[in-house]
């Protein structure tokens, strides 16, 4: 009837089998977790693209003349100077004082601001 080695090889094939079956079984789920990640990622890009078409239409030239215009009473836009735009090395440098490192950081004054009903 049965020998040993026949039922060593079934064992083996047994176990071969299962071992097959949990590879499948790890590789669909693997694939199904990366297409919910690819999913994701379009969702995210066609965000940014509906973000990028939103923000080209605010910042239209003609859209901001229209709106400067309708609120320049409570705006007081104008335009800039261009010699008041300058590069960092144009702008001075603050004084070093001993007294002020050994003073250390001064303390903020208590605010008194009263909101609603409670006084801070």
């Amino acid at each position: 009837m049965f020998r040993t080695t026949d039922t060593v090889l079934i064992a083996v094939m047994v176990a071969a089998a299962a071992l097959t079956y949990k590879t499948k079984h790890d590789a669909e789920n693997r694939l199904r977790e990366v297409r919910k990640i690819e999913r994701s990622i379009r969702y995210e890009e066609d965000t940014i693209a509906i973000l990028e078409a939103d923000w080209s239409l605010l910042t239209q030239p003609a859209r901001l003349q229209k709106l400067v215009e309708s609120y320049q009473a409570q705006l007081n836009l104008g335009p800039s100077d261009p010699r008041r735009i300058v590069g960092l090395d144009a702008i001075p440098e603050k004084e070093l004082k001993v007294e002020d490192l050994l003073a250390g950081e001064p303390k903020p004054e208590q605010d008194k601001t009263t909101t609603g009903s409670v006084s801070q």
